[in-house]
């Protein structure tokens, strides 16, 4: 089940704000607070990235190639 408008959208607005926290992070913060932000940021990409994934395997039919496109199609 992909992630609900409402979640995507809070996850979008936490993401912004992390990145204008680095962006001042960075200006004056030591390394492990702009380090730690930036985990923060990745955590986020990486769920809702991973969350495409898991729906496409959800949704993937008996007899498929497992391929979906440029993401795995690497020079076949």
């Amino acid at each position: 089940m992909a992630l609900s408008d409402s979640v995507k959208e809070s996850l979008d607005d936490a993401s912004a704000s992390l990145r204008n926290a680095l962006a001042f992070a960075a200006r004056g913060e030591k390394p492990h607070v702009c380090k730690g932000i930036a985990e923060m940021i990745a955590s986020i990409e990486n769920l809702t990235t991973i969350e495409d994934i898991f729906d496409k395997l959800d949704n993937r039919k008996d007899g498929d190639s497992g391929k979906w496109g440029p993401l795995t199609d690497l020079g076949e």
